[in-house]
């Protein structure tokens, strides 16, 4: 899948086992999914489009490339995603932020849309959806959907922890966007979570049962 890929920086790494354990306090676990977040985003956005634009330095005036056109809109899917939107705007301060709500039938597991609302115009915007998990891959491919509805082109999914079916689901439902992940496990269980996994992110990070 040539669309997919694997950030093994160790400093990722690292932080995702600290993420795994089950004693990482609420706290902590916030920070880290943030601190986890802007090192993806450093790869993620290697291919933003620049522009030379004219700047004033203590010695000279020179041309010098910044972040071209409208720039970036981060769209968590709620409500686990909003915990590494924080990560990528260190990253790009001036980026907009829209919200995809989706919850997940307790018995099909599948996605169901209650809330969207994205910056416009989206459609000139490069796209990063975030979600620390990706696992059947449901309400991914079905965010990913929405936007496409709305207009969004150059899309990418950013998610911490993902399981092989999920993986599969989201590349085969969409061939055409990035796809960035820190670490890839083993499995989904019977009840459609990640294994070895965190848990449920949404709850560690909001410190809810």
């Amino acid at each position: 899948m040539e669309n997919v890929i694997v950030l093994n920086h160790p400093l990722i790494q690292h932080k995702i086992s600290i993420l795994r354990d089950k004693n990482t306090g609420t706290n902590e676990f916030r920070s880290l999914i943030e601190e986890i977040a802007m090192l993806m985003g450093y790869e993620a956005l290697r291919d933003l489009p620049l522009q030379d634009v004219k700047v004033e330095t203590p010695i000279e005036t020179c041309m010098t490339p910044m972040i071209a056109g409208k720039k970036l809109a981060v769209v968590p899917i709620l409500r686990a995603g909003l915990g590494m939107v924080n990560g990528i705007l260190a990253l790009v301060p001036s980026a907009k932020v829209g919200h995809i709500g989706l919850y997940r039938d307790e018995v099909t597991h599948e996605p169901h849309e209650y809330y969207c609302k994205l910056p416009d115009p989206i459609e000139l915007r490069t796209i990063v959806v975030t979600d620390p998990m990706l696992a059947t891959g449901g309400s991914a491919v079905a965010a990913v959907n929405f936007i496409k509805q709305h207009g969004g082109k150059k899309i990418k999914f950013m998610s911490i922890i993902a399981a092989p079916e999920g993986l599969e689901r989201l590349h085969k439902a969409h061939p055409d966007i990035q796809i960035y992940v820190g670490h890839v496990d083993r499995c989904l269980n019977e009840n459609a979570y990640i294994c070895p996994g965190l848990g449920d992110a949404g709850d560690r990070i909001f410190g809810t049962k």
